[in-house]
């Protein structure tokens, strides 16, 4: 284009010579060489012009250029020191992180060192005592023969027997694995297995903002055990998929009942790895979670840490398909912070609870990539939000507050609270007998941000 014009222009000014010479020559009556002469210098007035003219304009643009090109590299330099700013905050940080390490393991290693001291003294002592028994002709009991032999023996003596593991020494008390199991399952039958709710607040608000669901088996002479009491028993004999199937239908009961006063409800549910891994369980409880899906959005599916680690394809694919109806997942049961918020994101968990003691115990840090005061941030730029769980008392809700924790769980603000049965029948009308017992207050219901899409 540039060209053509260039062509253009200069046929231009040599009609416009070849017009000024045939003027003077047929109008004036100049000679012909006069003419020719005039009409030349013409062309060459106009040819200086356009060169000069076209020489200003390319050093404007040049220049142009060149303060563009002096901005750009003011921006680098700033983000060069920006980036060097970071790298040095980088460095103190992993210096400080270096420092805790040290201070954190240092009385470890001396507390470590003490104990094999005490440990060796009480093995010579041992033996020198049973040296002088044989001396004697005194019995030297086996179990005191060897240091070896008195630890086993001390283990043994510590371990409790398989009842009191499984149940505790309260709950079920005198029973065997198969009656413990034998007593759920008439549980179940017998539509024991209660729902409580536990609120989980804002901080430092105390708002409420969702519920987690939790399950509680009710025993015949109305005694109450918590899930940590008989859940194990009841994974390992395969009764895990009907309490999670139960729990579901009364979660979405109970979601229905909350939405009639605020569609913006949060509500967390438990379910366990074996009812993602049982193909009939979990197909029943897929097809009733399709026929919610407009509940996807408050409905949020809690796994432990330690099941999420386990995870293998065909639990994947069983999150996975639940993910394609808009639901959501949670982690809960965190034992360490060794977690990846963009693995979390990737596989639509948009809650991490960690409990609150784990989150403020100083040697935390030191064994995991990541700082409990930066955990809440990395979370949030995935995504995922963080909830401090197990808070006990005023000064965890200060010391979190530090670590820019926003949403909280515990005792300190209310315990478990079951949920009447009246308010599990969707056809009662709504009333004070459709709210949790103890928990929900008269009136609206207090603001709880959608689920799905965090709590804002």
């Amino acid at each position: 284009m540039v060209r053509i014009g260039a062509i253009f222009i200069a046929i231009c000014m040599v009609l416009i010579a070849a017009s000024v010479g045939a003027v003077l020559y047929l109008g004036f009556r100049f000679d012909l060489l006069t003419s020719g002469l005039v009409a030349l210098a013409a062309l060459t007035a106009m040819v200086l012009y356009n060169a000069v003219s076209t020489r200003l304009k390319d050093r404007s643009a040049v220049g142009d250029q060149i303060a563009d090109l002096s901005r750009g590299t003011a921006d680098l330099a700033r983000q060069v020191g920006e980036l060097g700013r970071r790298v040095s905050a980088m460095e103190t940080r992993v210096d400080k992180a270096v420092e805790r390490t040290r201070g954190a393991v240092e009385p470890l290693s001396s507390e470590i060192s003490e104990l094999g001291g005490l440990v060796r003294q009480i093995a010579e002592t041992v033996a020198s005592h049973a040296a002088i028994l044989h001396k004697q002709g005194a019995a030297v009991p086996p179990a005191v023969s060897t240091a070896s032999e008195l630890t086993a023996n001390i283990d043994a003596a510590l371990a409790l027997t398989e009842a009191d593991a499984v149940s505790g020494p309260r709950r079920f008390q005198g029973l065997n694995r198969e009656q413990i199991a034998e007593t759920i399952a008439k549980a179940i039958e017998a539509d024991r297995i209660d729902l409580y709710l536990q609120p989980v607040v804002t901080l430092p608000q105390r708002k409420v903002r969702a519920y987690e669901a939790l399950s509680r088996l009710r025993m015949e002479d109305g005694d109450v055990v918590p899930a940590s009491d008989f859940i194990g028993v009841a994974e390992s004999v395969g009764l895990m998929p009907k309490i999670d199937n139960l729990l579901a239908f009364r979660c979405v009961q109970v979601m229905r009942r909350l939405q009639l006063k605020s569609r913006d409800v949060g509500l967390f549910c438990n379910v366990s790895t074996a009812t993602l891994t049982d193909p009939s369980f979990f197909k029943q409880f897929l097809d009733f979670m399709d026929a919610n899906r407009a509940l996807a959005s408050s409905l949020n599916f809690e796994f432990s840490q330690s099941a999420y680690r386990a995870f293998g394809p065909l639990e994947q694919e069983s999150l996975a398909a639940l993910a394609e109806r808009g639901f959501r997942f949670s982690m809960d049961q965190v034992a360490d912070l060794r977690v990846e918020p963009k693995d979390l994101a990737d596989h639509h968990f948009r809650f991490l609870k960690v409990p609150a003691k784990l989150l403020l115990n100083r040697s935390t840090g030191a064994q995991s990539d990541i700082d409990p005061e930066d955990l809440a941030d990395l979370l949030a730029r995935s995504g995922v939000d963080l909830i401090a769980e197990r808070i006990e008392s005023e000064g965890m809700v200060v010391d979190l507050l530090d670590y820019d924790v926003r949403f909280g769980q515990g005792f300190l603000f209310s315990p478990p609270r079951p949920v009447r049965a009246e308010a599990l029948q969707m056809g009662a009308p709504a009333s004070e007998a459709d709210k949790p017992a103890g928990e929900i207050p008269p009136g609206p219901l207090p603001a709880v941000a959608a689920a799905g899409g965090g709590f804002g």
